[in-house]
């Protein structure tokens, strides 16, 4: 049976709660064991902290975890960081902060020896996401194992092989639930400007977003093939994809350029 992993929890904000969660349900982490810090602990978390007996709040001096888990908001990052210095010496540290450097961290954290960066999208706080990864080589295999466990509890996970590449995770993962958002919203828009009842269009559009998801989860073919067997020769499908994609390739030329900036603009807000 594998050993379960003793956690401290920096942070029980949306991404910090959802993680909590999925590793409690999931039976991840060895509840008694842990801890989570929080300025101000809801009703929610004091009740999963009886149910479960880890410690909420703790002294940090007296923490001594496999992993230190940082889900703070990164703007308040050189206020709270410093007092988990304690934990950091021993533990793996593992950031889920938009925005923070390894460099930035450690400098917070006294240098710790053994870090690691996470960014998680949305669907992470319903078990459905995806985590792009990375770990500097001073990070051994078992390192690496535990901090893909607790990132996989939220779903799957990539391994990436330089820091940078966080930032185009951001700008692919992190962001792209709201691409995908965004089109639905555009499909319920266009049907209602057809003739659809409002409704009618925006259930229809949310739906087939759901459902479109759900095949590509459970098709192992990839996203082409499907598309492919779907649009059949003369047909309405190829009909729109000839205007989404087309000569022009118009969908892929924006999407390239939304991706880029996103990138871009990931770069720049990393401290």
């Amino acid at each position: 049976m594998m050993k379960k992993i003793s956690v401290a929890l920096a942070g029980a904000g949306s991404m910090g709660g959802a993680l909590l969660r999925s590793w409690l349900a999931g039976g991840v982490i060895d509840a008694p064991a842990s801890a989570v810090f929080d300025p101000n602990p809801d009703k929610a978390l004091s009740k999963l902290a009886r149910e479960h007996k880890f410690a909420i709040n703790p002294d940090p001096a007296d923490v001594a975890v496999d992993a230190l888990v940082l889900a703070v908001k990164p703007q308040a990052a050189p206020g709270a960081l410093p007092d988990y210095a304690p934990i950091a010496r021993s533990a793996i540290v593992v950031s889920v902060m938009a925005g923070r450097s390894l460099a930035s961290i450690g400098r917070l954290l006294a240098n710790p020896p053994r870090m690691a960066r996470a960014m998680p999208n949305l669907p992470a706080s319903i078990g459905a996401g995806v985590t792009g990864l990375y770990a500097p080589p001073t990070l051994n295999a078992a390192g690496r194992d535990i901090v893909d466990r607790l990132m996989a509890a939220a779903g799957e996970t990539v391994w990436l092989d330089n820091e940078t590449a966080i930032d185009l995770v951001t700008a692919v993962s992190g962001s792209g639930p709201a691409y995908f958002f965004l089109l639905t919203e555009a499909l319920a828009e266009a049907g209602a400007a057809m003739g659809l009842d409002k409704e009618a269009a925006r259930r229809l559009a949310r739906a087939t977003a759901v459902g479109a998801g759900a095949l590509l989860d459970a098709d192992p073919r990839t996203a082409a093939e499907i598309r492919k067997a779907v649009t059949s020769p003369g047909g309405t499908t190829e009909a729109a994809l000839s205007v989404l994609d087309g000569d022009k390739k118009a969908l892929r030329a924006l999407v390239r350029e939304a991706v880029s900036v996103a990138a871009a603009r990931a770069a720049v807000l990393t401290d």
